[in-house]
């Protein structure tokens, strides 16, 4: 908690002495809340599906619609920013909000701990880098909260905390597959409805983002992004976009000897891959052995395996961050997971070496600045700490799933009359 604090003060100096944010925060000091402002404009405006091409469901629309100004989006983002108090009111409640639950849910967990995670959580760099984009996992992770923070205790409360989640961020799907490992039917089936019944009434509030312009903005966005490698590393939750500085033949040889590249270029996919195989062979043993791996851990093993294959954003960390500090303090694995967890929340980076500087006007300071942007220790170390809390955590549950072959035949029984935990 004390080294987060401490990154923190230094955050907060670097900002004092040179008017903008270190990195890994938004490389463009004048974009701060990017995230919630530019979808806030294509709320009050028709074309998000047809002529942005947006990836989000109709529920983000709807949601930043009452969240804001309307009359502050008659010309643009930028202006929409300065202009909407509302809506700067609500990201910073949002955030404020979403702290507050994290450290109810670590009290929950457990009391003794609960100072120390929660500050460390709100402090951290993932939520940190999440607030300072605006993005709408600000207002999602709430939701998430309550479906796996222990919060809720009625299955429809879970079933539709489920909901909100998906319909804000469908690749939330994959940690709600967890109720299926289980087989707890009725759970999943409960968050399948509420999920259809949510997009269907937002489909019908906003008018508009049927299912098939949703898979088609997932096309152009993907299609858009595969190219942008150095924005994908620059805060990473998966090595796999630096495979890209070779497939699209950025100069990295220029800097590096070919074999170290050679030696990077061959270990990422063995790093992805072996990852994926303890999480496949963990999940097929929570199968077996239902209700030995509570759904909060098998929810942070799938969602973490598909973090450390692929990243939509460093502020998707939030989510692992928050499931890894609900581990109690025992085995090595949750330890080690728990300090990885602590360290990629230190919101510090060094930056080994600077390749280009843009001078630009910076929103938070209303001062010009010269952003200095290069290869940082931190976008080489981050996505290893992801795979240590996934291996962490797998590694323990494993061993749990093995132990428990002792007392409890392997069954793949829809409905198994014994369930342990």
């Amino acid at each position: 908690m004390l080294s987060v604090l401490a990154g923190l003060a230094w955050c907060v100096n670097y900002f004092s002495v040179y008017g903008r944010l270190p990195q890994p925060f938004v490389f463009d000091p004048n974009d701060t809340f990017m995230d919630w402002f530019n979808t806030a404009y294509w709320a009050h405006h028709r074309g998000a599906f047809d002529v942005w091409k947006t990836v989000y469901p109709p529920l983000s629309f709807v949601f930043l619609k009452l969240a804001g100004d309307p009359s502050c989006y008659v010309s643009d983002a930028f202006a929409a920013r300065d202009c909407d108090v509302y809506g700067r009111i609500a990201i910073l409640s949002c955030w404020a909000i979403g702290s507050a639950v994290a450290t109810y849910a670590f009290w929950k967990a457990d009391p003794r701990t609960a100072l120390f995670r929660g500050v460390g959580f709100t402090f951290g760099l993932p939520w940190l880098f999440t607030l300072e984009r605006g993005n709408l996992i600000l207002v999602c992770f709430i939701f998430f909260a309550f479906a796996f923070g222990g919060i809720a205790r009625s299955n429809w409360t879970r079933a539709i905390a489920s909901a909100f989640l998906i319909n804000f961020k469908p690749y939330l799907l994959v940690p709600v597959v967890a109720t299926a490992i289980n087989r707890r039917w009725r759970n999943l089936e409960l968050a399948g409805f509420a999920t259809l019944g949510l997009y269907l009434l937002t489909v019908a509030l906003l008018g508009d983002g049927t299912l098939g312009q949703l898979i088609a903005g997932a096309a152009a966005f993907i299609k858009l992004t595969g190219n942008q490698v150095w924005e994908s590393v620059f805060y990473s939750t998966s090595y796999a976009p630096f495979l890209g500085f070779d497939t699209y033949r950025f100069p990295t040889r220029d800097f590096l000897p070919s074999r170290t590249v050679d030696l990077i270029m061959t270990a990422i996919p063995i790093i992805i891959n072996v990852s994926r195989l303890i999480s496949i062979v963990t999940i097929i043993g929570s199968f077996l052995q239902p209700g030995i791996v509570n759904e909060r851990r098998i929810a942070l093993i799938l969602l973490s395996t598909y973090l450390v294959g692929s990243s939509p954003g460093g502020y998707t960390a939030t989510f692992i961050v928050f499931l890894v500090f609900l581990e109690p303090w025992r085995r090595p694995g949750p330890i080690i997971a728990i300090v990885a967890a602590y360290v990629s929340c230190i919101p510090y980076d060094n930056v080994l070496s600077t390749f280009i500087e843009i001078s630009s006007p910076a929103w938070l300071s209303q001062r010009p600045v010269t952003e200095e942007i290069g290869i940082s220790l931190g976008i080489f170390l981050r996505p290893g700490l992801m795979c240590f809390m996934l291996w962490g955590i797998a590694l323990d549950s494993l061993a749990q799933i093995i132990a428990a072959h002792r007392f409890q035949r392997p069954t793949i029984d829809p409905h198994p009359r014994v369930l342990q935990s």
